[in-house]
């Protein structure tokens, strides 16, 4: 059980004493807001990762590029090279679509967003 769930549990029963449910509620609303002020903050990783986005669209072309093929030239891993892609993608980067790779199948192309 979260604390969440608890709070919640004690806010909606209408037996318990009205400061009990009072507490909880107010609890709750504390709550709302730290995740609401963490929201809005970037992640560490997220702002380690911002100029490797950028590097990775600048490699992007209008042709489809994998990213097996931008992981070398950047000097990271693949699955690395990958998360970056996806990110730059939900960024309005960068545009994904299926490309056929000889002897490894389909596998996502990435170009740059105009």
């Amino acid at each position: 059980m979260t604390r969440r769930d608890f709070f919640t549990a004690i806010y909606n029963n209408e037996t318990l004493d009205m400061d009990l449910r009072n507490f909880a509620g107010a609890a709750i609303e504390k709550m709302d807001a730290t995740n609401a002020a963490r929201k809005d903050k970037p992640t560490k990783t997220q702002l380690a990762n911002a100029p490797l986005i950028e590097q990775i669209v600048g490699m992007l072309t209008d042709q489809p590029q994998t990213a097996t093929d931008l992981a070398a030239p950047m000097g990271v891993k693949v699955q690395k090279a990958s998360a970056l892609l996806r990110a730059a993608v939900a960024q309005g980067k960068a545009n994904v679509q299926d490309v056929k790779v000889k002897s490894k199948g389909t596998q996502k192309g990435y170009t740059l967003a105009k």
